[in-house]
């Protein structure tokens, strides 16, 4: 668990720790959003070279990323399963019952996991090269808007970052209970299916209840700063868009209309 980077920060001077909050996370949904536009394999090697490129942007190595990566992998593997399983089309290579191995099916799986490889990559690139407190107030300028129709904006983007926040904590805590029980003499990963479950028990109710004592003690906090949701705030970091946040929304912009174009010209699709 203390490789998952996913949620923490890593401090540099690399081009994309500079760039505004909100161009990221713009560009970052923006990617997301297009994953689902490609259909071929010229599509996705085109998102990949890009995937690598950003990765490389951050200043962060890519065993960086591999690690945070891996504790994530049986649930992705998973999710392939089922497509691979479940989908038919195509040339079939086993037909038993419900479960359906073909071409597209196994097409799809590996397009499945590229794309769930893909939107965690992109995911942690954002959060590692940006403060939570600049998350916040990116989240905040992107959701004012809402404030027209009475949308609790502050209180949203602050719950966010707060649960943002949490990840890294919420698993150090629980490395450390999980090392408590080791000493003890518990054994983790051995046994039948109904014993690792039962060995699961004194790990979740610790951690429930230090996580109950953190909110607490960061409301406590929060109030005795005077925090008061409902009044209006000025915000001492302001944000400044500069060129290098334009030059990152058009490249986004110009990678959906390629993608785009490689979706009509594509030599192959599973669709």
């Amino acid at each position: 668990m203390n490789k998952l980077i996913l949620g923490r920060y890593f401090p540099g001077e690399s081009w994309l720790h500079q760039i505004d909050p909100r161009a990221k996370l713009v560009a970052a949904i923006s990617f997301i959003a297009i994953l689902f536009i490609a259909v071929n394999w010229q599509g996705y090697l085109l998102l990949g070279l890009f995937t690598i490129f950003v990765m490389r942007l951050s200043g962060i190595s890519f065993k960086m990323y591999i690690r945070g990566v891996r504790p994530l992998i049986w649930l992705i593997l998973f999710t392939v399963s089922l497509q691979v399983l479940f989908t038919a089309g195509g040339t079939v290579y086993v037909n038993w019952g419900p479960i359906t191995i073909s071409e597209y099916g196994l097409i799809n799986g590996v397009f499945i996991f590229c794309r769930f490889v893909m939107i965690i990559f992109i995911s942690t690139v954002v959060t590692l090269t940006t403060k939570p407190i600049d998350l916040t107030d990116g989240i905040n300028a992107l959701l004012s808007p809402l404030r027209l129709i009475k949308v609790p904006v502050d209180d949203i983007s602050l719950m966010l970052t707060i649960a943002l926040r949490f990840i890294p904590n919420l698993l150090d805590e629980t490395q450390k209970i999980m090392d408590a029980q080791r000493a003890r003499g518990t054994t983790f990963g051995e046994g039948s299916l109904v014993e690792q479950m039962k060995k699961l028990a004194p790990i979740i109710m610790p951690l429930f209840v230090s996580s109950l004592k953190r909110a607490e003690d960061m409301a406590d906090v929060m109030e005795v700063r005077g925090y008061q949701s409902s009044k209006p705030r000025s915000s001492f970091r302001k944000l400044a868009w500069k060129k290098r946040d334009t030059v990152a929304i058009v490249t986004m912009v110009v990678l959906t209309a390629v993608l785009v174009l490689l979706r009509e010209l594509g030599a192959y699709s599973i669709y």
